[in-house]
């Protein structure tokens, strides 16, 4: 049994006293053992002079950690209005360190209640964490709002973010993570660490920003030739990228690549180069 060394009541009798039950239909899956929500924060480095972001901070496992390792502001946002109450002792707890915002993370403008230097660090909700993490890596200006993001995954995702090219999870999430930032698995976490188990190991990945991408091209055009080239990931790319111009082959030989080739067989910099084919 984890013992709380926080002052606060170990989190087993906060989910009780405040009947928070996991909901699946939000992608919940509570992380109770304060040993490893310790363990997670220290992976986002020194925080005291951080503002950091929190999303789905539940009944605040992670959030106390943030906040007990130094972290100068937390702000977390949760959209079960169930969760409010455990949280908001957190924040009298910390006098005022800890903002809790209530809403859903997909429509909330974090630049209205940060101050940079920003770390994220959370354990996404399984149903929006892949489009969390696109959101953070494709901003319309570069660098972002952020300077690292500390993010816990289903370990399948967290192995495409990081993934090289020629394997098999190598795809979308590793070109735009590794373009303009470098991601790296920091700890793995089994089913039964959380409550409800779920059936899939998680991980937790760490990326931290560059100042400036590894190669030059419109990070919108990237996006749309690397989701197309995806899309049909076991066409040859003569036949994938076909819808975004005639001349596809011609474009594909200017910048050196077979029109045989396969999309899992490029590198960053030829997804790069091709894209300014198309731009």
């Amino acid at each position: 049994m984890t013992v709380s060394t926080d002052g606060l009541p170990p989190l087993r009798e906060v989910i009780a006293k405040h009947e928070l039950r996991a909901h699946k239909s939000l992608g919940q899956n509570f992380l109770l053992d304060l040993n490893l929500t310790g363990k997670i924060a220290r992976q986002a480095g020194d925080l005291s002079n951080c503002d950091v972001l929190e999303i789905g901070p539940g009944p605040g496992g992670l959030t106390r950690a943030l906040l007990a390792e130094g972290a100068r502001h937390v702000v977390a946002v949760e959209r079960d209005d169930r969760c409010l109450p455990a949280l908001a002792e957190i924040s009298d707890y910390y006098d005022g360190r800890l903002k809790v915002i209530s809403g859903d993370a997909l429509v909330f403008n974090p630049a209205q209640h940060l101050t940079r230097p920003v770390k994220i660090v959370a354990n996404l909700p399984y149903n929006i964490g892949t489009e969390l993490l696109v959101r953070w890596l494709t901003p319309s200006t570069w660098p972002p709002f952020w300077d690292s993001l500390t993010l816990m995954f289903q370990r399948e995702v967290a192995q495409r973010i990081v993934a090289k090219p020629g394997s098999k999870a190598y795809g979308r999430l590793s070109i735009l993570a590794g373009w303009r930032s470098e991601a790296k698995i920091v700890m793995d976490l089994p089913p039964q660490a959380f409550t409800p188990a779920p059936k899939v190991s998680s991980s937790v990945v760490h990326i931290t920003k560059l100042d400036k991408p590894k190669f030059d091209c419109n990070a919108k055009v990237l996006e749309r030739v690397v989701a197309t080239a995806f899309g049909q990931r076991r066409k040859m790319l003569r036949a994938s990228l076909k819808s975004l111009a005639p001349d596809v082959e011609d474009r594909l030989r200017a910048v050196g690549i077979e029109p045989t080739e396969r999309a899992e067989r490029l590198t960053i910099q030829q997804f790069c180069e091709l894209s300014n084919q198309f731009d």
